[in-house]
């Protein structure tokens, strides 16, 4: 019953933490970090257990789940390389260094152990980022870059851990098969999140009620996770590409469930990073408390990996930033962009997990290599990049100059708004119904149609008056605008899968199309 109220709890701290956090202009994921650390100071309070099994099984699928939905494929097509050299090989080479330099400071860490901590340490969290980059007004193309960056790096660190793991526990060394399982488990994951794309959408021609259908995207993450762990591929690349593949089908017809299903992830998206880091803090306390005073044996090595973190980040990027002179599609593009995506290079989950998931003993009896001062280690690199980030990103935009107006994305709605009225205008032209409308009514719908563009801007609904409502040809009138609506949908929807195009920014233009029909009486 105590950890069912330490849930409770925590789920209502977020909230609390997000009221406090738009007042402080901070994010309320670091805040729910500091407070459970500060809440397991007080005398009494109920320890919290959870298997390390179960930490990313658990929150990862649907916060992947969550933030996959805001992207799209044509994100993906028109930034490979720079996914690729940020998603795959900087988690190499920051593996790489922080191996190397644990294997200098550490005695009797072996090789194989140093690469287990280099690859705990080396992926950024997309839910930390989402949380802290986008109360920033940080530019979109970096907020997307740095999205698209955590939707894909777990897969490689969880590789390399397990294989270092595994070699440690088999006292062997990593080998070059590592390359192989990656490719392999990352491509059976595809199919696996192609297929459980294909089913989900099955599923949901047959379920008539919305509330269910709405369920169905709740465990289908999950569902994808777990089928790919257990066939040995990346679960965090099986839920990421099912996400992809919903939002590439989605209907245009379906403006009720849209509206009902981003309300609902909305919540389960904020209780879950709430309860996530509230929960992260409690496992950092417990390191604390199980370490002692060995901790301070343990504070230069775990400085030193903490800088060399933030140094290989910079120095990565710097290079990128050289090679976007040349190809465009390559980010970032100035050093103010290198400064800034380094500094929200934010490690969560995914490291605490990879290192509560360390193994205590080795089949021989004796203890995991160094597994005291991974641990401390792990927790302090991802304290320094989520909390100092989290608490400074605002800052050093204003001091760099780096935020965004908005500009940008209101002319990119702009453009897809007008496609919308050209398509509904288009739709309605030498249409029959149009021909069965009595002129004054032919003069009304034309005229909705013109200030279809401000609506969608503006968020503004203009619902007809009821006596409006009750004048003859109302049903005529109704039918046309929903041909209209329907082919402005339609636009935005095709628009949303082409290149260019941001989804984010797609998203909320049908969103208003989307409460400009429910809004049409029956």
């Amino acid at each position: 019953m105590d950890q069912l109220a330490l849930i409770v709890g925590l789920l209502l701290a977020t909230v609390v933490a997000v009221g406090l956090g738009d007042r402080l202009r901070l994010p309320y994921p670091v805040l729910m970090l500091l407070l459970a650390v500060a809440l397991t100071f007080i005398p009494g309070f109920p320890e919290f257990e959870i298997s390390p099994e179960l930490i990313l099984p658990i929150f990862l699928p649907p916060l992947l789940f969550a933030t996959a939905q805001k992207s799209s494929w044509a994100v993906f097509r028109v930034r490979w390389r720079t996914l690729l050299l940020m998603a795959v090989a900087l988690v190499v080479v920051s593996t790489a260094v922080v191996a190397g330099a644990a294997w200098l400071m550490i005695p009797g860490i072996g090789i194989p152990a140093a690469i287990a901590l280099g690859a705990m340490v080396a992926p950024p969290d997309p839910v930390a980022v989402e949380s802290v980059a986008g109360r920033v007004h940080m530019p979109r193309r970096l907020i997307t870059v740095l999205q698209s960056e955590g939707l894909f790096n777990d897969a490689a660190a969880i590789v390399i851990f397990q294989a270092a793991v595994a070699a440690t526990v088999a006292g062997k060394e990593v080998g070059p098969g590592v390359i192989p399982q990656f490719i392999i488990g990352a491509a059976l994951a595809i199919l696996i999140g192609i297929a459980m794309g294909w089913l989900t959408r099955f599923i949901t021609k047959l379920v008539t009620s919305m509330v269910a259908r709405s369920a169905v995207t709740l465990v289908v993450p999950f569902a994808a996770y777990i089928l790919a762990e257990e066939l040995h591929a990346s679960g965090v690349v099986a839920v990421v590409v099912t996400a992809l593949e919903l939002q590439r089908h989605t209907r245009p017809q379906d403006a009720a469930e849209r509206i009902t299903q981003t309300a609902f992830w909305d919540v389960v998206e904020l209780l879950v990073t709430g309860l996530a880091f509230g929960l992260v803090g409690l496992e950092i306390r417990h390191v604390i408390r199980d370490e002692g005073t060995a901790i301070f044996g343990m504070i230069g090595m775990a400085v030193m990996i903490c800088v060399l973190v933030f140094a290989v980040r910079f120095l990565w990027l710097g290079l990128l930033s050289l090679t976007a002179r040349r190809r465009r599609n390559l980010l970032p593009t100035s050093p103010k962009e290198v400064l800034i995506l380094t500094w929200c290079g934010m490690r969560g989950l995914a490291t605490l997990a990879l290192a509560l998931a360390l193994p205590v003993t080795l089949p021989d009896g004796s203890d995991f290599p160094a597994r005291h001062e991974i641990l401390v280690i792990a927790c302090a690199v991802l304290l320094a990049t989520l909390v100092l980030p989290g608490l400074t990103l605002p800052w050093l935009m204003r001091v760099l100059k780096a935020t965004e107006d908005g500009s940008h994305e209101q002319e990119a709605a702009r453009v897809l708004a007008r496609r919308a009225q050209s398509a509904a205008v288009a739709a309605l032209k030498d249409h029959d119904l149009m021909k069965e409308l009595p002129a004054e009514k032919v003069a009304l719908v034309k005229d909705k149609m013109r200030r279809l563009h401000a609506e969608l801007l503006d968020g503004t609904l203009q619902n007809e008056s009821a006596a409006e409502k009750r004048k003859r040809g109302r049903e005529l009138s109704i039918a046309v605008q929903t041909i209209a609506l329907d082919a402005a949908r339609q636009e935005v929807v095709s628009a949303r899968n082409e290149p260019g195009t941001d989804p984010e920014v797609a998203d909320r233009v049908l969103r208003q199309l989307d409460l400009r029909t429910m809004s049409m009486p029956d």
